[in-house]
């Protein structure tokens, strides 16, 4: 039974985490972990802790880590050492250091460790996954992905600057903070191999991090072919953009993330074809997430993306990251 719950974090996301905690389980006693103690507390909250080590005398049943995703992992291994289970907002950390360390400390205290990429959970882009699956279009040749916004339009209540997405020091840049599509184009086409980058700060945003990203993809499908994915992210494009495109033998596939549709262009036709239409709202996806953390916490069962999802995703950052001054591409070190 979960009764204590800990959310580290009070931006966007470890609000709408308290929100959605406390509508699924009104009945548990809810702390915050956070750098300092609030001006006004609100109502759904029971506690406030500003020392790690009062927060792990709280002896949560789990935990929702949704701070700065450079000071994640220390947290997450204290409470993993004590039997937390773990729901981490994406990326489960800004670099490689002691995710696996992290990984191997949650099998061993047989801890749930789920990530936030719950863009896993939104309706179109699972009826986009299942039909580019079907093979319908015959063999996949080329895959386009994109996803850009202008970075002081994310928050309209905030000054970007003081944003974690704006910050190196935070985890910020548009490898990290757009990183849900790493993680969905090996859900959807196979296990990335290899990487050729090309990372820009080019824009006057007032940042100290990457705004561009021009990412070519190795990817080894599931029947071993070989595909290539080109994605372009980035924090600079006034009109925002998340879509996927399959180019394939007998036709493109189309999923657009901000319309959430899925359409199609079959090689006998002169049109697109819509397929699919989804209503998925952000919370939606939110609670879509919790609902399968709280399942796998309470049957043992994997999450839908798990710790090793998390530090897949990561490796590949680092891969591009090392290939960008040259621009060679650069293999994938997967760890054992």
């Amino acid at each position: 039974m979960i009764s204590r719950i800990l959310i580290q974090g009070s931006g966007s996301a470890g609000s709408r985490h308290l929100e959605i905690a406390r509508q699924l389980l009104p009945d548990a006693e809810i702390a915050l972990y956070l750098s300092h103690k609030p001006k006004q507390l609100k109502n759904s909250v029971n506690k406030v802790f500003t020392e790690i080590n009062d927060a792990i005398s709280f002896n949560p049943n789990v935990a929702i880590i949704a701070g700065a995703s450079s000071y994640r992992i220390d947290i997450c291994v204290e409470l993993a050492k004590i039997g937390t289970h773990l729901l981490v907002e994406k990326p489960i950390s800004n670099t490689l250091k002691n995710v696996d360390e992290l990984i191997k400390i949650c099998k061993e205290n047989n801890c749930i460790l789920a990530v936030g990429y719950n863009l896993q959970f939104d309706d179109a882009l699972i009826f986009f996954r299942d039909k580019f699956q079907s093979q319908f279009l015959g063999k996949p040749l080329l895959v386009q992905c994109s996803v850009g916004q202008y970075l002081p339009n994310w928050r309209s209540n905030s000054d970007y600057r003081d944003s974690v997405s704006a910050n190196s020091e935070l985890g910020g840049g548009v490898l990290l903070e757009l990183s849900h599509e790493i993680n969905y184009l090996e859900w959807i086409f196979g296990s990335i191999e290899w990487v050729r980058a090309t990372i820009l700060r080019q824009s006057s945003l007032e940042i100290d991090v990457e705004d561009s990203a021009i990412l070519n993809l190795g990817i080894k499908n599931s029947d071993n072919s070989n595909l290539v994915a080109n994605l372009n992210m980035d924090f600079i494009r006034h009109d925002r953009s998340r879509s996927c495109i399959v180019i394939a033998e007998f036709g493109t596939l189309k999923w657009d993330g901000i319309c959430q549709e899925v359409s199609v262009f079959k090689s006998n036709s002169k049109e697109w074809e819509l397929l699919f239409t989804g209503n998925t709202s952000a919370d939606d996806v939110y609670v879509k997430e919790w609902k399968n953390f709280l399942h796998c916490v309470n049957t043992g069962d994997a999450p839908q993306v798990s710790g090793e999802g998390g530090l897949r995703v990561l490796e590949v950052i680092d891969a591009a990251l090392k290939s960008a001054p040259t621009g060679i591409q650069t293999s994938i070190n997967r760890n054992p």
